[in-house]
C-alpha cells in the first residue's frame, strides 16, 4: 500500500512538471522605436549617398525639412528631411527622403526615393551647388536667425513651427538657409536668410 501511495505521488509531480513545461514561454512585447530628430547636413549626408547609387554625378538643388506632427522644427532638427538631385549626364532630377519616424503624417522611416523627372539646367529654380560650400548645419543657422527677430516672434507665439530649406542663390553666388518661421515659405511670419557656408545673417525676406 505505501509502495502503491509512493508510485502515485511521483506520477503527479510528473504530471505537474510536463503540464509546467507545456506552457509556452511568455515573451515581452517589442517597444516602439523612438523617433530619430536631426540637423539637416546629417539627413543630407545620408539622401547625398543614396543618390549617387542613382546617378554618379548626381548633385543638391534644394533640401527641406517638414514639419510633422512630433517634430515642429525645434533645435535646428527634424524627423523628416527631402533632397533633390540632379543629374546633369543623365539629364534627370530625382528627390530622396529621409525619415526618422513612424508617425501617420510622415514617410517611411528610412531613405525613400522618389520619381525620376527631366532635368532643365537653364531653370533657376534647379540650380545645382557644390557641397563643399555646405559647412554651417541647420543649428546654426537657426542660432543665427534667433537673433534676427526669431525669437522675438516665439516669445509672442511659442507654438509656430520652424522649417529650413537649403538652395544656391545665383546673383550673389551664395549658398543660403532658409529658416522659415510658419508651415511654409509663402505663409510664414517670418524668413532669416543664413550664409550656408559662414553662418553669417544675410537679411529678413519678411
Amino acid at each position: 500500500m505505501k509502495k502503491l501511495l509512493l508510485a502515485m505521488l511521483a506520477l503527479a509531480l510528473m504530471a505537474g512538471c510536463s503540464s509546467e513545461t507545456s506552457k509556452p514561454a511568455q515573451t515581452a512585447k517589442p517597444q516602439p522605436k523612438p523617433a530619430e530628430f536631426q540637423t539637416g547636413r546629417y539627413a543630407f549626408q545620408k539622401m547625398y549617398v543614396a543618390a549617387h547609387g542613382w546617378a554618379r554625378d548626381a548633385q543638391p538643388f534644394r533640401v527641406q525639412s517638414d514639419i510633422t506632427t512630433d517634430s515642429k522644427g525645434e533645435a535646428g532638427k527634424s524627423a523628416v528631411w527631402r533632397a533633390w538631385f540632379a543629374s546633369p549626364a543623365g539629364r534627370g532630377v530625382k528627390p530622396y527622403t529621409w525619415s526618422g519616424t513612424d508617425v501617420a503624417d510622415a514617410p517611411a522611416r528610412g531613405i525613400t526615393p522618389g520619381s525620376e523627372d527631366s532635368y532643365n539646367p537653364t531653370n533657376s529654380s534647379t540650380t545645382i551647388f557644390d557641397i563643399a560650400y555646405l559647412k554651417i548645419d541647420s543649428d546654426q543657422a537657426l542660432d543665427t536667425a534667433k537673433n534676427h527677430g526669431g525669437d522675438k516672434l516665439l516669445e509672442k507665439t511659442p507654438d509656430t513651427p520652424v522649417m529650413y530649406m537649403l538652395s544656391w542663390n545665383t546673383p550673389t553666388s551664395e549658398l543660403i538657409w532658409h529658416v522659415i518661421y510658419g508651415t511654409s515659405r509663402d505663409a510664414a511670419k517670418l524668413v532669416v536668410d543664413v550664409n550656408a557656408s559662414t553662418g553669417e545673417f544675410i537679411r529678413v525676406e519678411k
